[in-house]
């Protein structure tokens, strides 16, 4: 059974591989779900040695790519690999572990910067460049090249694709700001793409892009000549409304999902066959949410081995509502891994970790992964090791009230 530890390269650099797969295996984890190819960020790290805020360079890789395999854009190495190869060196040190290269394809700031013709863009023009658009040729080979690539290099056991579709508006981009009351209609329509490949591909498809196109433009010029406060729950039934009395919206929405699941189809294609390929749909909550970014989870469920659900809940009971919606929507036979944060703000910071292990072994969950090793403390990991017990069968997890 898969039981993931999601890794950052830098925290192997400064605590040494040993120490931290000798925590791992204290704690149950059989499988390193290292981060391949990673986007920036400004990360707490409170066991750290030494940065114990720590700022990642934007968009590399964390691997050896062979560059001549790839097209127009090409991955950015990072510069921890003038030093270390940690994915060979987690073969050699860790052969009782399983590694996953933890993905992330389209989110990356820096190659939309270098690539501004391929990023996504907005109703206006303006180029996302923290998102690459998908419906590009060169970006599906991009991300099936890169993940072909280290596949075949490290012989890995899995890859798990993230944002492997269209960002929301809202992405925590550097400075992010405004001073407008925005609503979740005026963000949806904001992060939707008309990149040069999102309109000639739907107008192929039959879809009268170019009317859907302006009127997003008109409704949110109408709300910037008003730029009222509106509540969510208001906004949300705007947005249902354009959908359902509009069936030009729907068949635009499916085409994007069709764009994301052909691309996971094509990397499923290009790497190894006994290399799994894991699909983290979204991060956004609800799971069924996933929609917007092109995530359609049935049929990514279909086109990929297992889809891996981020479980990231204030409690148990949330856990098994997302999740049960999650089974109900893909079937009883596709394969499930989920991912827990067992520490703030979930799980009643952490303490409902063995509840919602329990609850996703109900829900029929194939693996079971913990997010993240450089960010939680390092009593969390106790969280960890009596959470991996609900699925062993010899084992004897905590009842709740055990842990004081």
């Amino acid at each position: 059974m898969y039981k993931g530890m999601y890794t950052y390269a830098w925290d192997l650099n400064e605590e040494g591989v040993e120490t931290v797969l000798e925590r791992y295996r204290a704690a149950g984890i059989n499988t390193i779900t290292m981060a391949a190819s990673y986007h920036a960020g400004k990360f707490l790290r409170p066991h750290a040695r030494k940065r114990r805020v720590y700022f990642p360079e934007d968009g590399t890789v964390y691997f050896l790519p062979r560059q001549e395999r790839y097209g127009a854009i090409h991955p950015i190495m990072n510069s921890v690999l003038s030093e270390h190869d940690f994915f060979d060196e987690l073969r050699a040190l860790a052969p009782d572990f399983k590694r996953v290269a933890w993905t992330v394809c389209l989110h990356n700031t820096e190659l939309g910067v270098r690539h501004p013709e391929y990023a996504v863009r907005n109703a206006y023009g303006d180029p996302y460049h923290y998102n690459l658009c998908p419906a590009f040729e060169e970006v599906q080979e991009y991300v099936a090249t890169l993940c072909a690539d280290m596949a075949e290099l490290y012989e890995l056991d899995g890859i798990a694709l993230e944002t492997p579709g269209f960002l929301p508006y809202e992405h925590g981009f550097h400075h992010e700001f405004t001073l407008l009351p925005l609503n979740r209609w005026v963000k949806w329509l904001l992060g939707l793409c008309f990149s040069d490949a999102s309109v000639s591909g739907a107008t192929s498809a039959g879809i009268d892009v170019a009317r859907l196109r302006q009127q997003t433009m008109d409704s949110i010029d109408h709300f910037f000549s008003n730029a009222k406060a509106v509540p969510d729950e208001t906004a949300f039934e705007w947005w249902i409304a354009d959908l359902v009395t509009d069936p030009e919206w729907v068949a635009f929405l499916n085409w994007r999902c069709n764009v994301v699941s052909d691309l996971v189809a094509r990397v499923r294609e290009a790497v190894p066959k006994a290399t799994e390929l894991a699909v983290i749909p979204t991060v956004q909550r609800p799971t069924a949410a996933s929609w917007f970014e092109g995530s359609d989870l049935k049929r990514l469920a279909e086109v990929a081995d297992v889809l891996e659900i981020p479980a990231y809940e204030p409690s148990a009971e949330a856990v098994a509502i997302d999740a049960g919606d999650v089974r109900r929507r893909v079937g009883p036979e596709a394969k499930l891994n989920f991912i827990l944060r067992p520490t703030y703000p979930d799980l009643a910071d952490g303490a409902e970790t063995v509840a919602a292990a329990k609850v996703l072994k109900e829900a029929g969950a194939a693996g079971i992964a913990f997010y993240n090793y450089g960010h939680m403390a390092l009593s969390s990991l106790d969280y960890v090791r009596d959470a991996l017990k609900v699925f062993d069968p010899d084992g004897d997890a905590p009842q709740p009230g055990d842990r004081e």
